[in-house]
Order: C-alpha cells, then sequence, then structure tokens
C-alpha cells in the first residue's frame, strides 16, 4: 500500500476535519477512499537527524464521508513515503524555505509536488515573467520613484506582496489619486520591501480566472473569482463571489506556452489567475483548485477527475526515475 503525506499549513490542521471548502481535503478523502495510507503534518513537525528527514505526522482516516486525523502522533521517516505533497500556504518566510531544506534530504525515490527547489527559486508574482507574452506589463521595485513613473504611465496599477496569498496586502493605485505616496510608502515598506507592480487590467470588474494545472495540463473546469462586495479584487470565499468560468480559445492555448518549463522546473501543480488572457499569477505553494464549488457548478466529481490526473502525475515520476536507474 502506497503511503502518502500532506504537510498543510497550521490552521488547516487544527480544522482539519469537515473542510470541504479546501482542496486538500477532497485530494486527501479521495486517496484514502482508493486505498492509499494518508498521513499529514505541518512544516514546524518537519526535522533532520543526520541527513536523515523526519516529520512528527498524523495518520487521516475516512469514516462518514468525512475525513479525521488519529490522535496518535508518530514518528515517520519522510523516505517511506512514495509521494509527499508540500501545502503549507504563504507567506513564503524563512520558516517556509528552510521546510524546503528538509525536503532535500528525502530520498530521490519520493516524489515531491512541487519540488521543494522549485518553491524557493520561483516566487508566485515574479513567475509570470517566465511568459513574457502571457503576463501583463509589470515592474519589481522598492523605489518610490520608479514606482510612480510606472504609475504616470499606464495610468492605473495593482501593487502587491511578493510573499502573501489570497489579495492580502493588495492594492489599486491611479494616477489621480491623493494618496499615492502613503499607499507606496505601506506597500513598500518605506522603500525597504520590492513588490510586484502590474499594469491594472479592466477584465478583474468581471474577475479574475482560476485555471487549473495539474502534470502538464490544464483543465477544462473553471472558476471565475469576481470582487467582493466594493472591493475590486476576490478576498472572501464565498459562493455567490465563485462563478461558472469556461476557458476561451485563448486561455486554452496557454497550456502549449507553459506545460513544458512548468515540468522541467519541478512545478506539476498549479494554479493560473488569468484576466484578458494574461497571466496574472501563477500559484504554486498550495494551489486551491475550488473543488466543492467546481462540483456544484459543472455537476461532476471534480475530486475524482484531478486524483487520477494525479495518479498519473506519480506513475509517470515513478517510470522517469526507474528509466534513470
Amino acid at each position: 500500500m502506497k503511503k502518502i503525506l500532506f504537510i498543510i499549513d497550521e490552521l488547516e490542521l487544527k480544522y482539519f476535519e469537515f473542510n470541504r471548502l479546501v482542496t486538500n481535503f477532497w485530494l486527501i478523502k479521495c486517496l484514502l477512499d482508493r486505498g492509499f495510507e494518508v498521513y499529514i503534518t505541518v512544516k514546524g513537525l518537519l526535522y533532520l537527524e543526520g541527513n536523515m528527514p523526519f516529520a512528527k505526522a498524523y495518520k487521516s482516516i475516512s469514516k462518514d464521508n468525512n475525513i479525521f486525523k488519529d490522535d496518535n502522533m508518530l514518528t515517520i521517516c519522510l523516505n517511506e513515503f512514495d509521494t509527499i505533497f508540500m501545502r503549507p500556504d504563504p507567506p513564503v518566510d524563512i520558516d517556509y524555505i528552510n521546510a524546503t531544506y528538509i525536503l532535500d534530504y528525502v530520498d530521490k525515490n519520493t516524489l515531491i509536488l512541487n519540488s521543494p527547489k522549485a518553491l524557493r527559486d520561483f516566487n508566485e508574482k515574479l513567475y509570470i515573467n517566465k511568459f513574457p507574452n502571457l503576463a501583463p506589463q509589470n515592474i519589481v521595485s522598492a523605489n518610490k520613484n520608479i514606482i510612480k513613473e510606472f504609475l504616470f504611465k499606464e495610468e492605473e496599477i495593482i501593487i502587491k506582496p511578493l510573499n502573501r496569498c489570497f489579495s492580502s496586502g493588495v492594492f489599486y493605485l491611479n494616477k489621480d489619486d491623493k494618496n499615492i505616496n502613503a499607499i507606496i510608502d505601506t506597500a513598500t515598506n518605506n522603500g525597504k520591501t520590492q513588490v510586484m507592480v502590474q499594469k491594472f487590467l479592466k477584465g478583474i470588474l468581471k474577475g479574475d480566472k482560476r485555471l487549473i494545472f495539474i502534470g502538464g495540463e490544464i483543465f477544462e473546469y473553471a472558476v471565475r473569482k469576481v470582487a467582493t462586495n466594493n472591493d475590486f479584487k476576490f478576498n472572501e470565499h464565498v459562493k455567490e463571489n465563485l462563478i461558472r468560468g469556461d476557458l476561451t480559445r485563448e486561455e486554452k492555448l496557454i497550456e502549449k506556452e507553459i506545460s513544458k518549463t512548468l515540468l522541467e522546473d519541478g512545478v506539476y501543480i498549479a494554479g493560473l489567475d488569468v484576466i484578458d488572457g494574461k497571466i496574472i499569477e501563477i500559484n504554486i505553494t498550495s494551489p486551491c483548485f475550488f473543488i466543492n464549488e467546481i462540483n456544484s457548478i459543472y455537476g461532476i466529481n471534480f475530486e475524482n477527475i484531478v486524483t487520477d490526473k494525479i495518479l498519473n502525475v506519480m506513475e509517470h515520476a515513478k517510470k522517469e526515475l526507474t528509466a534513470r536507474v
């Protein structure tokens, strides 16, 4: 029987049971129902003894159409797992980076999704610039004058912190705003912290679309995340703000543009946020697949489709490893 480990967020561990809004709930439940042994831990419970990687972990159980964790904390060598899912939420801070260093010591026979090196090397905001034809006009800077010059050129911009998620710390600015200096100072920590500055895309008024990428494929099922109340951005996970987001012809072509690069970089699982045919962000840490919403919108069991693809990725990776040996 194959053993799988999910490294999840601390808050998610605390409220592990019954949380159907969380992508990990569906993946873990589906894998358990298919006969896999699934364990969960958090990055603070990873550790090394010399060059041997371990985790304090809990065994997951599927029962009565829900998932639970056994209360007994186990000590398990990470080399015992066939696959490890590294899925804590940002911020990608020093604790997150240190966890990826521990994962570097995991035996190569264990597949890690996504690879620790990729999680360190590719910032979710900056990664779009590997695909300049698909990225909106943007700069990365902590300098107020550089940011203001970009603002006056583009007239409307979005300022994003580089290491947060779920629209945290994101600002909209237009050239006529009366608080330009104050907003830039706040976003950049008074010129000390680099931020991503993107041209404002008008399509955000209809919501950005989450495209789901697994193993080189972008699925045809997607949701559009529309703005919350009077905000310009989606920042509240409620049903009313998640609507059907069928892919356009332009969006279907994105797969051909990005797949080879992402797979070569060790990114097997990602969530692409798209507006007006442009990728505004490539989520590789803990991408949400909105499985609960897609099931409701499309009338499918999307967790089975996603799990099938992930198992295919796992099998393909094992074959590649065997071929190299």
